[in-house]
């Protein structure tokens, strides 16, 4: 996981909220403790603007704005969906507090593990950052809210930010990835996860009568297909028949230029599939009169029956072997830190 430092504007109480994420949002508050000395990794922050503390990590609180921000994190169109849809509030919560639990442990392990970011990347992560502003007073409004305009505290969020995300490429990404090696055995250990029924890759023309329609707007919609029919025939490219589809042809695939993808045999009417297999590809069929529409089609290709081959899986699999390492080795990573972790919700 790639982490980026952003910016979100927060509404509700007219809140500014500034929020360096990494997929999700990971400032913390950081608030003095109560009762009991703070750990090492908590006294590396300084503390900031009070809020409503919600959970202590080893020490360290969080509060219902660092909550608040992972939830914008989480569903960013809040605004536009006039607030959170209220059935999603409690799942929604508890997986923001889940995940700045989670941050808040990597980074108080990368504390622990005497990892650093060199003066020269934090400063270029500080320009990057600021360049996310429309405006100087925009940048300036939302520090002096968040970090009381202290350009200090504001590098040692960003401090934090990457050290989070050092400590999550070493020990999830880098180990997540996936050789080419490794997904092929995985390919044939699990061949019949491959194998596909009999397809066709169809774009098709269909002209639908209205319903109800009398008998002379039958023979009109009639007339206006094999008019279709006579241009589709003359065509000679996927691309002049998706442009007559889209001009021409009342099914929904018409502002797809008419391409149904590739689709399996025995989800085509009998009559269609009849007719594709005695085509060649680049081929148009004749009409075919399903129920009261008029349809003709341009056969792009048959595939038969088979297995995919590798070399037209193997990149969507790696990516969905390494998405499912890197989901394990993070849920692994948590399991750990959470296992000799103090973690009080508050």
């Amino acid at each position: 996981m790639k982490y980026q430092l952003r910016h979100q504007i927060m509404t509700g109480a007219a809140l500014l909220a500034l929020a360096w994420s990494c997929g999700a949002q990971v400032v913390a508050s950081h608030a003095p403790t109560s009762g009991k000395a703070p750990t090492a990794a908590a006294t590396q922050q300084p503390a900031l603007a009070p809020g409503k503390p919600v959970v202590r990590v080893n020490g360290a609180i969080l509060t219902d704005r660092d909550l608040a921000r992972e939830i914008q994190a989480i569903f960013p169109y809040a605004q536009t969906h006039n607030g959170i849809p209220k059935s999603m509030e409690p799942e929604m919560r508890k997986g923001a507090l889940e995940m700045i639990i989670f941050e808040e442990l990597v980074y108080q392990e990368a504390v622990a593990r005497k990892m650093s970011v060199s003066p020269e990347r934090i400063k270029k992560a500080e320009i990057l950052f600021r360049k996310q502003f429309a405006s100087e007073q925009e940048f300036k409004q939302v520090l002096q809210v968040e970090v009381h305009g202290s350009a200090k505290l504001m590098r040692e969020k960003i401090r934090r930010s990457l050290l989070i995300e050092d400590l999550l490429k070493s020990d999830v990404t880098d180990k997540a990835k996936v050789s080419l090696i490794e997904a092929r055995a995985y390919y044939q250990r699990n061949s019949k996860k491959f194998e596909h029924p009999e397809m066709f890759s169809i774009q098709t023309i269909s002209i639908v009568p209205p319903r109800d329609a009398n008998p002379e707007a039958v023979r009109e919609a009639q007339k206006h297909a094999e008019d279709a029919l006579k241009a589709a025939k003359a065509t000679k490219s996927y691309q002049e028949f998706g442009l007559l589809a889209e001009r021409v042809s009342d099914d929904d695939w018409h502002v797809n230029m008419g391409d149904r993808k590739a689709v399996e045999a025995e989800k085509l009417p009998p009559s269609l599939v009849k007719a594709a297999g005695a085509m060649k590809p680049g081929q148009v069929s004749d009409l075919i009169q399903l129920g009261t529409a008029y349809t003709l089609f341009r056969l792009n290709a048959h595939i038969p029956a088979g297995v995919t081959p590798f070399t037209e899986v193997k990149t969507k699999l790696t990516t969905d072997l390494q998405k499912q390492k890197n989901e394990q080795l993070r849920a692994g990573l948590n399991k750990r830190l959470r296992k000799t972790a103090k973690i009080e919700v508050l």
